[in-house]
């Protein structure tokens, strides 16, 4: 071996004076083999520096012992507590977790499943809203999948999740029950899931105190601050009078905000702002937002125990739902004159 080459199994094997079987098995299965001949072939990798090759063990065991969580965006803050509920029960079980950036793009999402098919990952924890048309068609050579807290029309995948109709609901009702009539929604994307849920229990909480639903007052949104402030700026330029904002996320409430503030609006005093997620954010702003709350850790630790229990085929994977909690901080208020700047 030259210096410039690094360090093979077999140079291993011929320092430690076994075979190179013997420095497979020790590597793998260290409690197999007699403690002599481990104490050599250990001293042996420390002494020459070698680095076993995980891609042939990939091949050799058909496991990586690493998870992808795909993610819509992987700047929104909203994912961070996912992923740490992920990861704790991931590491508890000795598996590894990478984050991919979907992007709405289907190439990207592409990617990852092919990355998983290849074997580089063992399985998939889904957090976006779609599969590009072809992957749903031939849904029976997906790999392993479970979604957290999205759901992928005509495909069924284990899945853990909350009530999004409920929890929309519940927050319309805290605005209704303030005294406000005129209540606008951002939504979610509405060719997805989430975004129809939500607008579903906006109805609901209307059509339930009898207030008629105003299509002017739904504005089309996609998670994100900078929709949510161009949204609200877009409601406020059409002069269409409205006193509460429910947004379908925290980060487009954020948004509605920054907006209204920019036109000199004051929280809660002309404009009630409710959320949805429960993100840090959402306790830092001032005023504080009133927002719903999703146990986004333990979220994240329920998705990884179902892909565990996939890859393991523990048993069939059943479906979890948590509940949701309406958080009612600073951001909303009593119905004062409605606002048509």
């Amino acid at each position: 071996m030259t210096m410039t080459q690094k360090p093979n199994i077999r140079d291993v094997a011929k320092l430690a004076g076994v075979s190179t079987a013997t420095v497979s098995r020790t590597l793998a299965q260290p409690a197999m083999v007699k403690e002599e001949t481990r104490r050599r072939v250990m001293s042996a990798v420390e002494a020459m520096g070698f680095v076993p090759n995980s891609s042939a063990r990939v091949l050799r065991t058909q496991t990586s012992k690493t998870v992808i969580l795909l993610v819509r965006d992987i700047s929104n803050p909203f994912y961070l507590d996912i992923y740490k509920g992920v990861e704790e029960a991931a590491f508890e079980a000795g598996y590894k977790v990478l984050m991919g950036d979907a992007r709405d793009d289907d190439v990207r999402i592409e990617h990852y499943i092919d990355t998983v098919r290849e074997r580089h990952a063992d399985g998939m924890i889904l957090m976006i809203g779609h599969l590009p048309e072809k992957l749903i068609t031939g849904a029976a050579k997906l790999p392993p999948i479970v979604v957290a807290l999205e759901a992928i029309e005509n495909l069924e995948l284990p899945t853990v999740r909350v009530d999004n109709v409920a929890a929309a609901r519940k927050a319309v009702r805290h605005l209704v029950d303030l005294g406000h009539r005129r209540i606008a929604h951002i939504t979610g994307p509405l060719d997805e899931y989430l975004g129809k849920a939500r607008l579903e229990g906006y109805r609901r909480a209307l059509e339930e105190a009898g207030i008629a639903f105003d299509p002017d007052l739904v504005l089309a949104g996609d998670f994100s601050l900078v929709v949510g402030h161009n949204q609200t700026e877009r409601l406020l330029d059409r002069r269409i009078p409205f006193t509460a904002i429910f947004a379908a996320s925290d980060q487009m409430a954020i948004g509605a905000v920054t907006a209204l503030r920019s036109r000199s609006l004051t929280i809660p005093d002309n404009v009630s702002v409710v959320g949805f997620d429960d993100t840090l954010m959402a306790s830092m702003i001032d005023p504080a937002l009133t927002t719903i709350h999703q146990p986004r850790r333990e979220i994240g630790r329920a998705a990884m125990g179902l892909m565990i229990e996939r890859l393991t085929k523990a048993g069939t994977p059943a479906d979890r739902c948590f509940p949701t909690e309406l958080v009612v901080r600073g951001s909303t208020g009593p119905c004062a004159a409605t606002v048509s700047p």
